[in-house]
């Protein structure tokens, strides 16, 4: 687990794929766990450590998670987060360069439960909730596009969901469309960069996630 950011009232870590944030069916370690392990440890706490998980990423995906390390911070940034006050940005490799270098999507998502996996529509429909983001083309190589993304709204797998809707499945999401999986199981999705003003101290938060290590992501490490 490596630790971007703390102080007394939140911490951020980069989060690697493969890891779940909280507790599910598989019974794995959850990374909000070796939160506390390592406040445990890094503090020598004694007794319980309060550590309140404010946003999720999905399994497969990498990049920026942050906890809060009292329950003023967890309710403030619960509140931050509802009311778009914590700006992320995504970056993903997709197959496909989009038609259009940057543009706004605006879909309708039906999440299907049983499937685990969302639907996009092109319009309104009962059960479908509107999602939006906007996207940015920042790089390319020889067969794939980097795209920079920001969520407008917060959609069950909607960047997964909405890229490959215009026909620009992300590297290695299978479920999406992909061609084939990536060799880790991991997309090549990352939460590259969380930006906010801190709950309690009022500072401005700016932090960036690492670059995952495998080539293809490094050739992009001078954007």
């Amino acid at each position: 687990m490596e630790v971007v950011y703390e102080d007394n009232h939140i911490i951020i870590v980069n989060k690697s794929s493969g890891e779940i944030v909280q507790a599910d069916k598989t019974g794995d370690t959850p990374l909000s766990e070796k939160v506390k392990q390592y406040i445990k440890e890094a503090y020598a706490k004694l007794g319980n450590v309060f550590v309140g998980v404010v946003h999720r990423l999905d399994r497969p995906v990498g990049g920026l998670v942050v906890f809060a390390r009292t329950s003023k911070a967890l309710s403030r940034l619960n509140n931050m987060f509802r009311n778009g006050e914590v700006h992320k940005t995504y970056w993903a490799i997709v197959q496909n360069r989009p038609a259009q270098d940057e543009g706004e999507l605006v879909h309708w998502i039906y999440r299907n439960q049983e499937q685990n996996k969302s639907y996009a529509l092109d319009h309104e429909e009962y059960a479908a909730k509107k999602a939006v983001l906007r996207y940015r083309v920042i790089g390319s190589s020889e067969h794939y596009t980097l795209v920079e993304v920001n969520l407008l709204t917060g959609r069950h797998h909607q960047i997964r969901c909405q890229l490959a809707a215009i026909g620009c499945p992300i590297k290695g999401d299978l479920k999406y469309g992909a061609r084939r999986s990536n060799p880790d199981a991991s997309i090549s999705l990352l939460a590259r960069h969380i930006e906010f003003v801190h709950p309690v101290s009022r500072r401005l938060i700016s932090v960036d996630a690492p670059l995952p290590g495998d080539n293809l992501w490094q050739s992009f490490a001078n954007l």
